[in-house]
C-alpha cells in the first residue's frame, strides 16, 4: 500500500478564512496545502443580488503584506465596486485573492480526517491519503443551517433555509412567509418582493433594529473620534466593538460578560439601506410560529396571536447553529477526543483545540472561545495571525490597523 504524502499544514476550505490563513502561513515559510473550491459557499448558498452588510474596510480578506485588499483588486482588474458590496463582486474578489495567494489550490474534497501516529491522516474524494502534522478546519457555516423543529415534517419544496437557494426569483407570483428578523431574513424578503413574490415577514423581537439610522455624523469621516468609536472590524456598538476587535482580550473575560457582549454585538438587525426596499412588505414583529400544517401543496402557519396564514412557501431565515459534531469529515475517533461546549470546539491560543493538539478551527466555530469577530470576514486578520504565530512558534508582527480616516471613503448614500 502506498504511503500517504506528508504535509506540514493542511487547510480544509477555501473561503475567506482558509485563503487568508494560507496567505499568512506561506509568508512565514510554512508549508501549506489548501483543499476546496474557492468561495464556494458564497457562490452557491448566498442569493443572487445580495449586498454585503459589512462596510468596505470590514470586507477585506487579510493578507500579511496588505497587498490583496479590495482596492488592490479594483486596480488590478480595472473595475469599480459599488457600496454596499454586491455578493457577485465579493466572490470575484475572493477568487482573485485565491489566484494571487493560493494559485495551487487543490479543488478535491477532504472526506475523512482521523488521528494518526504523528498528526492526522486525511482521505480525499478520489481515494488518495495525505498525512499532516496540523489540520486547519475553515469550512464555514454551510453545514450548520438551523430549522426550528416545527418545520421538520415539511419537504424542502414547501419550507427551506436561505442557504438552499441561489436564485429567489423562482418564487415569483407565490405567497411566501419569511421567518426571522435579521439581515438574512430582511434582505431575502426584499429580494423576494423585487422578484414578484407576495411576502410577509414574521419576527419574534419587539421591533426591527435598523443599523446606521441614528447619529450618522458619528461615522462621518469628518468626525475626529470616528476611529476610536468604530474600529475597522465593524462588529458591535461603540465601546463593546473595541473589545470584540481584540479576541484575546474577549477570551479572558468572565463567561457571563462574554455572553452579554456577544449578544449585544450580534443580535438580529438589518442594514439601513433595506428600509426603503421593504416599505411595501408587511413586517409583523412580536410574532412566532406555533403549529405548522401541510395543506395540499401549501403550508398553514398558526401564529401565537391566534391568526393563521396559508402560504406557498416558508423561508426559514433562522440563522445557523454551530455543532462541530455534524462536521461530516471528522472521524468518530477524533470527535470523541474533541472537547465541545454548546456545539463549539473549545479552543486555546492559535485557535487550536484544547483537547486535540494540531487541530485548528477558524471562522464561526471559534465564536465560543474568541467572540463575535470570528463570525465575520473582518476576523480573518486576527485568525490568520494567531494561527501563524502558534505554528511558527514565534510572534508575527501585527500590521498597523488602517485608521478609518485613511480607509477608502464610501459614498454618503452607503453610510
Amino acid at each position: 500500500m502506498k504511503s500517504p504524502s506528508q504535509s506540514q499544514v493542511v487547510i480544509i476550505g477555501a473561503g475567506p478564512y482558509g485563503l487568508s490563513a494560507a496567505a499568512h502561513l506561506r509568508a512565514a515559510k510554512i508549508e501549506t496545502r489548501v483543499f476546496g473550491e474557492a468561495m464556494e459557499f458564497w457562490e452557491k448558498q448566498m442569493p443572487a443580488g445580495m449586498l454585503l452588510r459589512s462596510k468596505w474596510e470590514a470586507s477585506q480578506v487579510s493578507d500579511p503584506q496588505r497587498k490583496l485588499r479590495f482596492d488592490d483588486y479594483e486596480a488590478a482588474q480595472g473595475v469599480r465596486v459599488t457600496r454596499p458590496i454586491p455578493v457577485a463582486d465579493f466572490i470575484s474578489y475572493g477568487r482573485w485573492f485565491q489566484r494571487q495567494a493560493v494559485p495551487d489550490l487543490d479543488r478535491r474534497w477532504v472526506v475523512r480526517v482521523e488521528p494518526a501516529a504523528e498528526g492526522f491522516r486525511l482521505t480525499l474524494d478520489d481515494g488518495e491519503t495525505i498525512a499532516a502534522s496540523r489540520v486547519v478546519v475553515a469550512t464555514g457555516i454551510s453545514q450548520f443551517a438551523w430549522r426550528p423543529p416545527q418545520f421538520d415534517g415539511l419537504p424542502a419544496a414547501l419550507a427551506s433555509h436561505p442557504a438552499e437557494h441561489r436564485d429567489l426569483s423562482r418564487f415569483a407570483g407565490q405567497r411566501v412567509a419569511v421567518i426571522g428578523g435579521g439581515q438574512s431574513a430582511l434582505e431575502s424578503a426584499a429580494l423576494l418582493h423585487e422578484s414578484g413574490a407576495e411576502v410577509e415577514v414574521f419576527a419574534r423581537q419587539l421591533k426591527i433594529r435598523w443599523l446606521d439610522q441614528k447619529a450618522k455624523w458619528l461615522k462621518s469621516p469628518l468626525n475626529p473620534l470616528r476611529a476610536l468609536l468604530y474600529p475597522p472590524t465593524d462588529v458591535g456598538p461603540p465601546i463593546l466593538n473595541q473589545i470584540v476587535a481584540a479576541p484575546d482580550m474577549f477570551r479572558r473575560l468572565p463567561r457571563t460578560w462574554q455572553e452579554k457582549i456577544a449578544y449585544r454585538s450580534t443580535r438580529p438587525a438589518g442594514a439601513g439601506w433595506l428600509v426603503e426596499r421593504l416599505r411595501e412588505v408587511p413586517i409583523r414583529t412580536s410574532r412566532s410560529v406555533g403549529a405548522v400544517n401541510r395543506v395540499g401543496d401549501r403550508v398553514e402557519l398558526r401564529l401565537d396571536d391566534g391568526t393563521e396564514r396559508l402560504v406557498d412557501h416558508v423561508l426559514i431565515s433562522t440563522g445557523y447553529r454551530v455543532d462541530v459534531s455534524r462536521t461530516g469529515f471528522l472521524a468518530p475517533a477524533l470527535l470523541q477526543r474533541l472537547r465541545i461546549m454548546d456545539g463549539y470546539p473549545d479552543l486555546t491560543g492559535g485557535l487550536e483545540s484544547s483537547s486535540v493538539p494540531g487541530l485548528h478551527f477558524l471562522g464561526a466555530p471559534a465564536f465560543h472561545s474568541f467572540g463575535p469577530l470570528c463570525r465575520f470576514v473582518s476576523g480573518t486578520g486576527f485568525a490568520a495571525r494567531a494561527l501563524t504565530r502558534r505554528i511558527a512558534g514565534s510572534r508575527v508582527a501585527e500590521p498597523r490597523a488602517t485608521p478609518l480616516e485613511d480607509a477608502p471613503r464610501e459614498p454618503l448614500a452607503a453610510e
